[in-house]
């Protein structure tokens, strides 16, 4: 009777060989972890940098346009009639604002304008007025005689006592404006050939506290005055 055959049976691994080779895979676990970490982390960083950057940047475009003119909320053109008045076509906004205004018409016949009114009691500048506040004045239903250096003297002084007369008008001078004698109200313009032309009496009798008023009756003292 033969005797079997014995086979030899694969050697074990050591046990702490066992454990050794999990510590390492292990390890390598956890460095591919922290590499993992720190991408993540720096892709964040990069981020967070990156929209800091944009906000520092974009709130220095703000301040710098804090003394820049703000739009006047008013879109449009001159429609003129057979008398030669204009009417603005656009809306034009009243909002209160306290930066300049860059006004698509000159001199302004309405838009955002200043908390103050400019005094309209009939009170004639001998200086150029804020826009703003001139502004306001016609949102009372002030009518505002402009003229520039080209106007004749004689229809200078002829308007100042015709606005010296009329409660709720004013005047100043405006060089850059397009003709020598102007007249604005709220939404409305037109230009003058004199002070004689019948059209200076007919824009007064129409428009001081015309249908045009936003605010019929607000007053035209106790606002700024030069």
């Amino acid at each position: 009777m033969g005797s079997a055959k014995k086979t030899s049976a694969a050697p074990r691994p050591d046990r702490r060989d066992r454990i050794e080779e999990m510590r390492r895979a292990e390890r390598a676990r956890a460095r591919r972890g922290r590499i993992a970490i720190v991408s993540v982390s720096a892709v964040v960083a990069a981020a967070l940098i990156g929209v800091g950057a944009w906000a520092v940047t974009k709130s220095g475009d703000d301040s710098g346009k804090s003394d820049a003119k703000s739009g006047s909320g008013a879109s449009g053109h001159f429609s003129y009639d057979k008398d030669g008045v204009g009417t603005w076509s656009g809306k034009l906004a009243r909002t209160h604002v306290t930066k300049d205004v860059a006004y698509p018409m000159n001199p302004p016949v309405g838009g955002d304008h200043n908390p103050v009114w400019m005094n309209c009691n009939g009170d004639v500048y001998g200086k150029s007025i804020p826009n703003e506040n001139a502004v306001h004045a016609l949102e009372h239903g002030s009518v505002w005689v402009t003229y520039n250096d080209k106007a004749a003297e004689a229809d200078v002084k002829a308007l100042a006592a015709k606005v010296k007369q009329t409660p709720y008008s004013l005047m100043s001078p405006v060089q850059d404006q397009k003709d020598p004698i102007m007249l604005s109200a709220w939404g409305h313009q037109r230009t003058v050939k004199s002070a004689a032309d019948p059209a200076v009496a007919s824009f007064f009798a129409t428009f001081v506290q015309g249908k045009q008023t936003p605010e019929p009756g607000a007053a035209c003292t106790g606002g700024k005055s030069q």
